[in-house]
Formats: C-alpha cells, sequence, structure tokens
C-alpha cells in the first residue's frame, strides 16, 4: 500500500546521525531513498554516479571489492543485481547509524559475500594487510569530501592496499566545488594510479577512475 501512495506523495522517515546530522529515508514513486539534507546517499542519483563509474572499468578478474563509504548499500546492490558480480565485497563505514539504515531499512544481509565493518576509512586502509582488486571510495559528509581523504598519506595506502592490476573508482566532488582541490588531487592520484578523469557525471560530480601499474621486475613500481 505504502509504495502505491508513494506515487501520489512521498513518505519519510528521519534519523540522527553523529557523522552525517539529520539522514531521511523517502519513499517516492515506489521507490526508496536515503539522503543528507543536501544531496542523495543511496539508491537515487548517487547509484547513478557509481553505475557510471563501474562501467568505465573491468570487472572481469576482480575477485574482491573494498567499498570506502557503505551508505544505505545502492552499490551493492547495483553490484549485484545490473553487474552480476557474486564476489566478496568489504564495505567500511565509519557511522553505526549508517549501518543499521543499509541493514534494516534497505534489507542488506552479511554473508560470506559482504563483510560490513563498523571503522573509519582512514584508519582501516593505514592498518590492512588485505589488497584488493577494486576499491571504490565514496566518502561524502553531505556534499563534502572530508580534506583527509584527499591526501597524499591516504592515496599512498590506497595504492599499497590495491593489488597490481588492480581498480580505482573516487566519486571526488561536486563538479566545480573546488576545482584547484581537484587538480592537486588529479595529479596526486596520477602518482599512483594510470587515470581518467570524469566531470559532470550525472551532471554533477568529478569521477575518477584509474588501474595501478604492474610492478616491473619485482623492483619498481610504474607510474603514469
Amino acid at each position: 500500500m505504502k509504495r502505491i501512495l508513494s506515487y501520489f506523495y512521498p513518505f519519510t522517515k528521519k534519523y540522527v546521525s553523529d557523522s552525517n546530522g539529520i539522514m531521511e529515508i523517502t519513499f517516492f514513486r515506489g521507490k526508496k531513498m536515503l539522503d543528507s539534507a543536501n544531496t542523495n546517499y543511496s539508491y537515487g542519483s548517487c547509484e547513478a554516479i557509481l553505475k557510471f563509474g563501474l562501467r568505465n572499468i573491468e570487472l572481469k578478474g576482480v575477485n574482491e571489492i573494498l567499498l570506502l563509504g557503505l551508505g544505505g548499500g545502492g552499490v551493492i546492490k547495483t553490484l549485484r543485481s545490473s553487474f552480476n558480480y557474486k564476489k566478496k565485497i568489504t564495505a567500511i563505514e565509519i557511522d553505526k547509524v549508517i549501518i543499521d539504515i543499509a541493514l534494516h531499512e534497505f534489507g542488506l544481509i552479511e554473508d560470506r559475500q559482504l563483510e560490513i565493518i563498523h571503522n573509519d576509512a582512514l584508519e582501516f586502509v593505514t592498518e590492512s594487510t588485505a589488497k584488493y582488486d577494486l576499491i571504490i571510495i565514496d566518502l561524502f559528509i553531505d556534499t563534502v569530501v572530508p580534506e583527509a581523504f584527499y591526501s597524499n598519506t591516504f592515496l599512498t595506502d590506497i595504492e599499497r592496499i590495491t593489488e597490481n592490476n588492480g581498480q580505482l573508482i573516487f566519486n571526488a566532488s561536486v563538479t566545480n566545488r573546488n576545482e584547484e582541490a581537484m587538480k592537486s588531487l588529479e595529479a596526486q592520484l596520477k602518482n599512483h594510479f594510470h587515470l581518467q578523469r570524469h566531470d559532470f557525471v550525472e551532471g554533477s560530480n568529478t569521477v575518477f577512475t584509474g588501474r595501478k601499474a604492474a610492478v616491473n621486475s619485482g623492483k619498481q613500481q610504474i607510474h603514469n
């Protein structure tokens, strides 16, 4: 009944999060979405942006994905349903409220192929000894990516935990929000990955996709 009525007017439910402020679940036109005060977090434009990123990388041969920033878990459902990706996904999320929303509002289920870890992404990548074939970075607080995730320290850790020839999707900014910061981030990313920059994805965001170069003879890392 709610799904039918949502075609005529939206239903909303609010959660309060220490990290993200007020979060809203909106049921509109038969679809549930997760929004912050000023932007979509999951199951709306955010998923379209990340789907674009996924179309610009090669999933064949990707055995494990690291997702930094869970949101409502929309990109996980996109991977499973739109790309038929059935292998392991590890998701890192600092906000326990967001994890609860993903599990209880959007029906995400932890199993052998999905591990959700309640942790700070910075701390996780610093301490991780595992390596991943694809890392997806989607670490917005409302419309802003915290500055620490543009730092060379963070990007060096990302490179370290990426397998040789592994890939990256970085939902980096609202396009034109801070072009100077984007140019700096692009230059730093090029020290770690063969890179492509995509502006105005879905009319709004800057997304970087890239691939880590293979180690040359086991001795030297090749950078673009």
